[in-house]
């Protein structure tokens, strides 16, 4: 996958999930793998957010001034990680020093959220050195998208905290932007998600617009986020093996469409594609189809392995490598709409 090159360059049937706060420690183990979900507490102005760099280094001075300046931008107070500036080859530091930074964001009483400074490679070299008891003990936001899906579906088995794909510090943090985080994260709206409706003043719209798959209303918890790094992880220990139920939602970036097609075809022979409840497409930024059209295309590769399925799917969401990109919450249910390319929140994702 090509997440690099492009960021330098730029068993829920019952709908009854139960509703544990930030508070709760009722939860013994780390292993969770569908029990009980741990609800952070939401942000507030004047809270602090702590910047960590678990996967990829940034090589110059200027991403980590926009990144703090965006958080402050946002009335919160940053504390960078200890290893945030540090760099092994093409990783920000090495992996201990990546594991023990985000340990001590979740242990440190100071910290409300964490939010990751970029993604690339590498998360998933630490899913072994994470103390996930911590997190149990010390539930907090988490934010990041990429390659930080490993961690995101890892912490989400382990202990059962909801996390968030969205934004990274040095995203490009614009209205569009903006508006989800907070109102996900700050005021703890049940938020809907639809495209924006902007036709750019032309006879119909042409951006950022949703294919229906497969109409229809399903029900489940959100849970997903890039296609490389989540197929990935399958087959570890860190890799959620119940998906009965839940609205899976994709994207990836700088990938060849033979590729999305193996990868998709893992994930129908895994089982996951026959027990999920919806699916949600965002967008395959830079996607080609490489050599010509001589492949099959993106829209191809993804009917032939949702459509058999029958369940409600669309493709278009605002989600991915984009500037416009929402913040989805790991673990929350949500009803999806797939004729109107809709999801909506049944709960806030924090308390």
């Amino acid at each position: 996958m090509e997440r690099r090159k492009f960021l330098n360059n730029l068993g829920w049937g019952s709908m009854a999930v139960p509703f544990i706060s930030a508070y709760a420690t009722d939860l013994s183990t780390s292993e969770v793998t569908s029990g009980p979900v741990i609800i952070p507490k939401q942000l507030k102005a004047g809270d602090t957010i702590g910047i960590v760099s678990p996967a990829g280094a940034i090589f110059e001075s200027e991403p980590y001034e926009i990144a703090v300046e965006s958080m402050e931008a946002m009335g919160l107070k940053v504390k960078l990680g200890d290893h945030v500036k540090k760099r092994y080859g093409h990783l920000a530091g090495t992996d201990l020093e990546r594991a023990q930074e985000l340990n001590k964001m979740f242990r440190d009483p100071e910290v409300n959220g964490i939010i990751c400074l970029r993604g690339g490679s590498g998360a998933a070299r630490i899913l072994n050195l994470i103390d996930y008891n911590a997190i149990i003990k010390n539930p907090k936001i988490f934010i990041g998208y990429s390659d930080i899906t490993a961690l995101h579906l890892a912490i989400h088995k382990r202990t059962g905290l909801v996390t968030f794909h969205g934004p990274m510090a040095t995203s490009t943090w614009n209205s569009f932007a903006v508006a989800h985080f907070k109102d996900l994260l700050f005021d703890a709206k049940t938020l809907k998600y639809e495209n924006p409706a902007d036709k750019g003043g032309l006879l119909t719209q042409t951006m950022n617009r949703i294919r229906t798959i497969t109409p229809g209303e399903a029900t489940g918890q959100l849970l997903g986020g890039n296609l490389s790094v989540l197929t990935g992880i399958m087959g570890t220990p860190f890799f959620p093996e119940n998906w009965k139920n839940k609205l899976l939602y994709l994207e990836d970036v700088g990938e060849k469409i033979y590729a999305v097609d193996r990868m998709m075809a893992q994930l129908e022979l895994s089982g996951v594609l026959k027990e999920i409840s919806g699916f949600i497409f965002g967008k395959c930024s830079d996607c080609d189809p490489g050599g010509g059209y001589g492949s099959l295309t993106m829209e191809e590769v993804i009917d032939h392995y949702i459509k058999p399925l029958g369940i409600p799917a669309f493709s278009g969401a605002m989600i991915g490598h984009i500037s416009d990109n929402v913040t989805v919450p790991n673990g929350i249910p949500a009803k999806m709409n797939a004729i109107e390319g809709s999801f909506e929140l049944l709960q806030p994702a924090v308390v």
